[in-house]
């Protein structure tokens, strides 16, 4: 990939900036976890990380925090709309570089405040929101104070918010740590997580966000982590866990149907169907050229899904044959196939899909 062309000051109280030729938008804003993280928990005290080999084997610039082994499914979606470089950490972005956008994302982060406690530290939703918050209060110095000129500027730019799986994976199904189990069923604890996102989501448009996609959690049931304390029983997945996660993904397209109806005045909210394309890689992986679809690449134990990738352990020789690259994550290339289909087709994409959201 190219490295970009450094941006120079200039006013923008008169003029906004425009996106380089071949770049669909001006900027791209990403919330999320570990699946697209690409550095934001480096320098924190978390067993949440992956800035050591073999994480980033096949990324250009090595390990950099990314939990796979080369670009994550925001890294590709961004090369699909032109931008030419992948967009910065938040833990690292300065100055002009914020106006082509900020990736926000921790791993182990969920919707609830508490969410991936158990890891350590992390960034919450609650926190990367207000985080975009500080980054909206920046850049209304590029802008001269000009908040019609920023608004407008950022009703141009994608946003991406991928959140969920955490306060499933690491809240909800974790009663040793966690009391939401018994304190919810599985419908009210959806309830509850969809009030809090729905507010959080709410705050991103009130800072300017208009074009925002949103994603169902994944067949979690299905990962390597998943099938490594199942099979003792013989079970190809933990079907609960699907089960569980279909209440808060129905409310999340209903969310989604309500934002676009009115309920968020010139806002365009995209669905992206995660647990279908999950569901599709993991039962006709073959067609997709993956030959192995319930281990991981690297880890340890079964399926290799019981620990993460250690530090300098020699993960599987052809990555493209894996599905999953550890216990929890994809491979480079299931991400790269992830961010096709729903760039350009509507297989997993409710209303539209990312290309005609960007441009819009």
């Amino acid at each position: 990939m190219s490295i970009w062309l450094s941006l120079s000051p200039r006013c923008f109280s008169q003029v906004q900036p425009r996106p380089p030729q071949g770049q669909q938008v001006p900027c791209f804003f990403i919330f999320g976890d570990s699946l697209v993280d690409n550095g934001n928990n480096n320098g924190i005290l978390t067993l949440a990380r992956a800035n050591y080999r073999p994480y980033g084997i096949d990324f250009p610039l090595g390990p950099t925090g990314r939990f796979t082994n080369g670009r994550t499914y925001v890294d590709a979606l961004a090369q699909l709309m032109g931008f030419r470089t992948y967009i910065p950490p938040s833990s690292r972005a300065r100055g002009l570089e914020l106006l082509r956008g900020v990736n926000y994302a921790s791993g182990a982060a969920g919707i609830r405040q508490e969410t991936g406690d158990n890891l350590g530290a992390h960034t919450s939703m609650n926190a990367q929101v207000a985080n975009f918050g500080n980054t909206v209060q920046q850049l209304r110095r590029y802008f001269r104070g000009d908040n019609d000129s920023l608004s407008s500027y950022l009703s141009k730019c994608m946003f991406f918010s991928g959140m969920g799986s955490n306060d499933y994976l690491n809240n909800y199904f974790m009663p040793d740590f966690y009391s939401t189990s018994s304190d919810y069923t599985a419908s009210a604890y959806a309830t509850v997580l969809l009030q809090d996102y729905a507010r959080q989501l709410g705050q991103l448009y009130s800072l300017g966000a208009r074009k925002v996609m949103v994603t169902a959690v994944g067949q979690i049931g299905y990962i390597p982590y998943q099938l490594a304390r199942t099979r003792a029983n013989n079970t190809k997945c933990n079907e609960k866990i699907n089960n569980v996660i279909q209440y808060f993904n129905t409310g999340l397209k209903k969310m989604v149907q309500n934002f676009n109806g009115g309920q968020l005045p010139g806002a365009k909210f995209v669905y992206l169907d995660f647990y279908k394309s999950s569901q599709d890689l993991s039962t006709n992986g073959t067609s997709f050229g993956f030959e192995v679809v319930d281990k991981g690449c690297c880890g340890v134990g079964r399926n290799n899904g019981q620990i993460t990738c250690l530090p300098l352990q020699q993960p599987c020789e052809n990555r493209e044959k894996y599905l999953f690259w550890d216990a929890f994550h994809p491979t480079e290339l299931a991400n790269i196939l992830l961010a096709k289909a729903t760039y350009s087709s509507q297989s997993y994409t409710y209303p539209i899909n990312i290309q005609q959201l960007a441009m819009l």
